[in-house]
């Protein structure tokens, strides 16, 4: 489908979707940077204070060109400031840092799957518009932070992985002191993602989300109705 895609969502009658995604997207991030700023702060480095980064205010974390991104075609990325260098566990400290923000993603995914299997033991039984669009709600916020915990684990620089791998690898980390690494590794990302790397991502998501819900919703006795 052409246009854009906000316009597509509504003209579809897609209201619930399109809110879902906006709040997910603007509350995962957020919560994803936050969890390596959580990270920093344990490992003695107080920058995430200093630069203001310890908020809520998406603004902070997104910057105006990744929210104008989002606004334009739906996707978005964040920053924390931290100073590697007084990461009390050194490499490993930088490791430990990168993980948290996936970690938060694959948390924020747990309880979304969680909640949805209630959502749908309940509504087994009791079919109602209230909880179909609660429903819709969880799968989006389920399936979208598998995708970006997985996608951030891609061990290519900038992202989480390339830092995680780096932090427990000498060798990977002297590839990735290169002056040219950041570079590779964009074109690496970006190659990905013109491969459909997303729709495999998002795929995989959907399909974890999926599993953990119908278990869930299983073990409560339900599980009748469908996934979003």
């Amino acid at each position: 489908m052409g246009g854009w895609w906000v316009g597509n969502l509504a003209n579809s009658g897609e209201y619930v979707q399109l809110v879902s995604w906006i709040f997910w997207v603007l509350f995962s991030i957020t919560l994803h940077e936050l969890g390596h700023g959580w990270a920093a702060l344990r490992q003695g480095d107080r920058t995430p204070e200093i630069t203001g980064h310890m908020t809520w205010n998406p603004w902070v974390h997104m910057g105006p060109v990744s929210l104008l991104m989002f606004a334009l075609i739906g996707i978005a990325w964040g920053l924390m400031p931290v100073d590697p260098s007084r990461f009390k566990d050194g490499r490993l400290g930088r490791a430990k840092v990168a993980a948290a923000g996936p970690a938060v993603n694959f948390g924020l995914a747990l309880a979304c799957s969680v909640l949805l299997g209630v959502a749908l033991a309940v509504g087994g039984s009791s079919p109602s518009t209230f909880l179909d669009n609660v429903a819709t709600f969880l799968f989006v916020g389920g399936f979208l932070n598998v995708a970006l915990g997985i996608f951030n684990l891609i061990p290519a620089p900038p992202l989480d992985g390339a830092s995680i791998l780096g932090g427990l690898s000498w060798r990977a980390w002297q590839l990735y002191q290169h002056p040219n690494a950041q570079m590779a590794g964009f074109i690496a990302v970006l190659l990905l993602l013109m491969l459909g790397a997303f729709g495999v991502i998002f795929g995989i998501g959907a399909t974890v989300v999926g599993v953990i819900a119908r278990t869930v919703a299983g073990v409560l006795g339900g599980g009748g109705a469908p996934i979003p």
